[in-house]
């Protein structure tokens, strides 16, 4: 899908193995890679520099595009993954709600993002839902901890899972409304991404694949 189609981008961001590519692929395709555990992550490619999908949204009478960039959590990448959040409007930062580690990898990138997206609304996302409602004890994020970090920066807070699909979908749909809201932000924001997609292109040469 060219550029000029999409009228919002949003981007994750978040630790590496921090649930982001398998959130990306149940919103854009509706899969879970399998039935293997998060914690084998030998069978999930970590993703590199960044892959990117677009979905169309309806929003009322609207009909939205959003492009959605999965950035690489490895730190190896964090320069890189600064230039794939440029101008995005909105951003879902990540975090394994079984790692305490990842939360504080999120606050990294919240405070990244304050400092130079102030146009970037922030989502944070606990991923990893359905583990920790099989079993209590791997919960090390508590949700009332993010809850009031996100009244502290503005923020909302959602807890999902790749596996079962839960609040995923109205993750995404959220995040179209609230842009879709502002009818300037449409106009203000198409045709924007060509410069993203082009070095998204280049890196998927130099790379390989980039999912």
């Amino acid at each position: 899908m060219g550029a000029s189609r999409v009228d919002m981008k949003v981007v994750l961001l978040g630790k590496e193995y921090g649930g982001k590519t398998s959130l990306v692929e149940r919103y854009l395709h509706d899969r879970f890679a399998g039935d293997t555990p998060y914690q084998n992550v030998r069978n999930y490619n970590a993703t590199i520099g960044a892959a990117f999908g677009a979905k169309k949204v309806d929003i009322g009478d609207k009909v939205l595009t959003l492009g959605v960039w999965d950035t690489a959590g490895s730190e190896r990448y964090e320069a890189m993954s600064r230039i794939y959040y440029r101008g995005a409007k909105a951003a879902i930062v990540c975090y394994d709600l079984t790692d305490r580690t990842s939360f504080e990898r999120a606050r990294f990138w919240v405070n990244e993002l304050m400092k130079n997206e102030e146009g970037c609304k922030i989502y944070l996302c606990g991923t990893k839902k359905d583990l920790v409602i099989s079993d209590k004890r791997t919960r090390e994020v508590d949700y009332h901890m993010t809850t009031d970090y996100a009244e502290e920066i503005h923020a909302e807070v959602h807890e999902t899972s790749s596996k079962t699909g839960e609040n995923i979908f109205e993750l995404f749909t959220k995040i179209a409304k609230d842009f879709a809201s502002n009818p300037e932000n449409i106009k203000k924001e198409r045709d924007k991404d060509k410069e993203t997609l082009d070095l998204y292109e280049d890196n998927k040469k130099k790379f390989g694949c980039c999912g």
